[in-house]
């Protein structure tokens, strides 16, 4: 018996170290990709299920012609850029502090962290639904054709509802998030989704409202979505030590959030906050190293099958050949980026969990800005590749974007990352 437990203790040769701790490092990583996959599987889900809204939404309106459905995409990209990134971007600042609160144990706090994110993307929003009232003369002075620019804003005029819900939905899925929490957020995601496409259906088609019934379908299906997530909060035994109500504390201490709001606003979570929180930065290393490889492995099975139905794809939105041809095409570059979006998706995800969204910002901003835009503008417009340039463009800023967070990933001092989350989580003298 004392000979085989000292054989154990032996060090491997090829690895340099004793088997006992090898097996322990394996059940380690075995253990993080099922943490992680029973995360990932229901947030990839949620997250699929709200895209799919917007894309049900053109997908019954390119049955209305051509003009409709340009503007409808047109209002949707621009919807996308002036709002819905915005607010996602400015949302993911809990990302930060509700998973660094829960790690910690500070429960009762992630309430209060939530309510201030809704104060503060709530005001966010009137500006922009402003912006999106005015979408149709905006395009025009960007050189947008007239027709187009004309239908996409008045497909903007009818989303407005859609953004205030939209702020606070983003508010209550990084709640649940960063608890874990995430199959409540697939099921009310799905039912959303079902009921989208009965509603687009009627407002499309049967309600005479044409183009402008697929927007205002959209903003219905995120006030449902955003009510099934609100009504969960509050009667859920899950989420009674972090939902202890409205509180005037909300009202304070604004500018810590917005710190963090701000850049990551201009950035765009996985376990990482939660681990340093914990004081636990081998395993939040453990945590983002292996969200890499599963976004990785997930990555190249989906560009397998985007490719495979590249030809049919396109009939889903028009049965125009041109249309279907296009988007063929398109769908070879978008399979590329995919891959290179999951990967600075978590190393985003990262970087927001340690509270480098200063870091993020300025790595997006050079990334899109300072390369991806110029090259988009000089492929599309001086070598004539038109949108296939500009996809280019966009492919050529992941890559920028993945390859500068990795690096800033690997020079990580997680021990450093854990003392400054606990510092973070240290309430101030008052």
């Amino acid at each position: 018996m004392d000979v085989q437990e000292s054989d154990q203790d032996l060090e491997c040769p090829l690895i340099g170290e004793t088997e006992k701790e090898f097996k322990n490092k394996k059940n380690e990583i075995f253990g993080e990709v099922k943490r992680l996959l029973i995360l990932a599987g229901p947030l990839m889900s949620v997250n699929f299920l709200l895209y799919c809204l917007q894309v049900i939404s053109i997908m019954f309106v390119g049955h209305l012609g051509e003009l409709s459905l340009s503007g409808a995409s047109m209002a949707t990209s621009f919807a996308s850029v002036t709002g819905l990134s915005l607010l996602m971007g400015m949302g993911s600042a809990l990302d930060t502090l509700c998973g660094q609160s829960y790690g910690a144990k500070q429960y009762h706090m992630l309430g209060i962290h939530m309510q201030r994110a809704m104060l503060v993307l709530l005001l966010s929003s009137v500006p922009l639904a402003c912006i999106w009232a005015n979408a149709g003369h905006i395009l025009i002075l960007l050189g947008q054709d007239p027709e187009i620019a004309a239908e996409a804003g008045s497909y903007s005029r009818y989303m407005i509802p859609t953004i205030f819900a939209y702020a606070l939905l983003q508010c209550h899925i990084r709640f649940l998030q960063a608890q874990n929490n995430v199959v409540p957020m697939m099921f009310s995601a799905g039912i959303t989704t079902l009921l989208h496409i009965f509603t687009c259906w009627i407002l499309v088609f049967k309600s005479g409202l044409g183009n402008k019934g697929a927007a205002l379908a959209n903003a219905i299906s995120y006030w449902i979505n955003l009510l099934l997530l609100a009504t969960y909060v509050r009667i859920s035994p899950s989420c009674k030590s972090t939902w202890t109500g409205f509180s005037k504390e909300a009202f304070r201490d604004i500018w810590t959030y917005m710190r963090l709001a701000i850049p990551s606003a201009v950035m765009l979570c996985i376990r990482v906050s939660n681990e340093l929180g914990a004081g636990r930065p081998q395993a939040a290393c453990l945590a983002a190293s292996t969200a890499v490889f599963l976004v990785a492995t997930e990555g190249v099975v989906v560009a397998v099958i985007l490719i495979s139905v590249r030809k049919l794809w396109g009939y889903c939105y028009s049965t125009e050949e041109e249309v279907v041809g296009y988007v063929a095409e398109m769908l070879v570059l978008l399979a590329g980026s995919h891959f290179l979006d999951g990967i600075q998706s978590v190393l985003s995800g990262t970087a927001r969990g340690c509270g480098w969204q200063k870091i993020g910002a300025v790595v997006n901003l050079g990334a899109y800005y300072l390369f991806g835009i110029p090259a988009g503008v000089i492929l599309a417009f001086v070598y004539h590749f038109g949108g296939k340039g500009l996809w280019w463009g966009i492919t050529l800023s992941l890559f920028a974007q993945a390859l500068l967070l990795l690096i800033v990933t690997l020079q990580t001092n997680w021990e450093k990352e854990a003392k400054k989350a606990a510092d973070r989580m240290t309430p101030e003298p008052a």
